[in-house]
C-alpha cells in the first residue's frame, strides 16, 4: 500500500553531491564521475564487474590494513564469525525490561545495541563503540593508543563477548593496539549500521500498516537508503574488457543509490512500498546490491537483519511515533548512509 500522509509530508534532503548524483546520472548504467573514475549503475555491468574478481584486502572496508598490518581473510572470517556468535548470544538472552528507546535517531538505538551485545565488556573496549569517534580517524586511533597503554589490561572472564575475550588474552603493547583496532572494526558496523538501518525505516515509512512484516520494512529501507551506497574498485585489467567506456587506469564507483532507484527495475521506484517484498527475493532480484554481490555477500548480513528487526518490533509495540513536528530528514555525505537524525517520541 501507498506511504501514509504522514509519511508523505517529510522531506528527505540529500548533501549536494548525493543529490547531483541521483539527478544527474539516475537511469544510466555506466559514465564518468572524475577524469579517473568511473560510475556504474545498470545492474548488468555491475554485476560483471563484481564477479570479475574478489575484493583486494584495500577494498574491504571493514577489513583493510589495520596499523601497516594486513587482516587475512581467514582472520577476517574468524572475527566474524566471533562478532556473529556474540549476537546470538544477545539475540538468546531475555531482554531488557522497560527499554525506553525514545530520543534521537540513530544514536538511542546504537546504544541500545551495544549495551545488548557488549554490555558486559571492559570499559575500556566499549569505549570504542562511542560515536564520537566518528568525528576524525585520529581520535579513534589516540583513544585505542591509550587504551591499549593503560595498566589494568582486563583479563578473560566468561561475561565477555567472544570478541573481548580475545582481546583480553593478547600481550603486549602493539598487540592490544590491534586487538583493540579490531575490537572497533567488527563490533561497532554492526551497532552503527543496524541503529541508522532501523532510523531510516522511521523516516521513509513510519507508520506501518500492522499487517506488514519487520523484514519487509527492512528490505524497503534498505532500498531506498543502501547504507553502503557505493562499492569501490580498484582499476584492473578486467573491467576494459567488460565494458569499453571502462579505462585500463579507471577506479570503478558501483553504485547501488542509482540502481535501487532505477525505474527500469522498479515499480514506483521513489515509493516506499514494503510490500513488493512479498514476492521479491532479496538475494536475486536485479541491482539490489544492499550486501553486496552474490559472489561475494558482506559477512555481516546475518546479523543486521535479526537485529534490525529486533529494534523494528521493539519500537511498533512500543506505541512511540515519529515526532510530528520533524518535517524534513537530512542524508549527509558519509561512508554509511542515513537520516542525520529522526526524532521518537510518546504521543501527545
Amino acid at each position: 500500500m501507498p506511504p501514509s500522509s504522514t509519511a508523505r509530508a517529510r522531506a528527505t534532503v540529500f548533501a549536494p553531491r548525493l543529490a547531483a548524483l541521483l539527478d544527474d546520472h539516475l537511469g544510466r548504467d555506466v559514465f564518468r564521475l572524475e577524469p579517473d573514475t568511473v560510475g556504474v549503475a545498470g545492474h548488468e555491468v555491475a554485476d560483471r564487474i563484481l564477479a570479475a574478481r574478489r575484493a583486494t584486502e584495500t577494498e574491504r572496508p571493514t577489513f583493510k590494513p589495520l596499523h601497516g598490518r594486513s587482516i587475512t581473510r581467514t582472520e577476517a572470517s574468524t572475527v566474524t564469525r566471533t562478532i556473529g556468535n556474540d549476537v546470538r548470544d544477545a539475540l538468546a538472552r531475555p531482554l531488557p525490561e522497560n527499554v525506553d528507546l525514545a530520543g534521537p535517531w540513530p544514536l538511542t538505538g546504537h546504544l541500545f545495541l551495544r549495551d545488548l551485545i557488549l554490555g558486559q565488556d571492559p570499559y575500556r573496549l566499549r569505549l570504542l563503540m562511542s560515536r564520537t569517534l566518528e568525528l576524525t580517524p585520529k581520535l579513534t586511533w589516540s583513544v585505542i593508543a591509550a587504551g591499549a597503554a593503560l595498566p589494568g589490561w582486563p583479563r578473560p572472564d566468561a561475561r565477555f563477548t567472544g570478541l573481548a575475550d580475545r582481546a583480553a588474552r593478547t600481550r603486549g603493547y602493539q598487540e592490544r593496539r590491534y586487538v583493540m583496532g579490531l575490537y572497533r572494526r567488527a563490533a561497532a558496523p554492526v551497532c552503527f549500521t543496524v541503529s541508522t538501518l532501523v532510523a531510516n525505516a522511521l523516516w521513509l515509512g513510519f507508520p506501518f500498516d500492522d499487517g506488514t512484516p519487520d523484514r519487509n520494512i527492512v528490505l524497503e529501507s534498505l532500498r531506498l537508503l543502501p547504507p553502503s551506497w557505493n562499492i569501490l574498485r580498484n582499476a584492473s585489467p578486467e573491467y576494459p574488457a567488460i565494458d569499453g567506456r571502462i579505462g585500463e587506469r579507471d577506479d570503478v564507483l558501483l553504485l547501488p543509490l542509482l540502481s535501487h532507484g532505477d525505474p527500469a527495475l522498479w515499480d514506483e521506484p521513489e515509493a516506499f512500498r514494503p510490500e513488493r517484498w512479498d514476492r521479491l527475493d532479496p538475494d536475486t532480484t536485479p541491482g539490489y546490491l544492499p550486501f553486496g554481490h552474490s559472489s561475494e555477500r558482506c559477512w555481516g548480513r546475518h546479523m543486521v537483519m535479526p537485529l534490525a528487526e529486533l529494534l523494528l518490533g521493539l519500537i511498533r509495540g512500543s506505541g512511540l511515533v515519529v515526532d510530528p513536528g520533524q518535517r524534513v530528514g537530512r542524508v549527509p555525505l558519509l561512508g554509511l548512509l542515513g537520516v542525520e537524525e529522526v526524532r521518537l517520541t510518546r504521543p501527545r
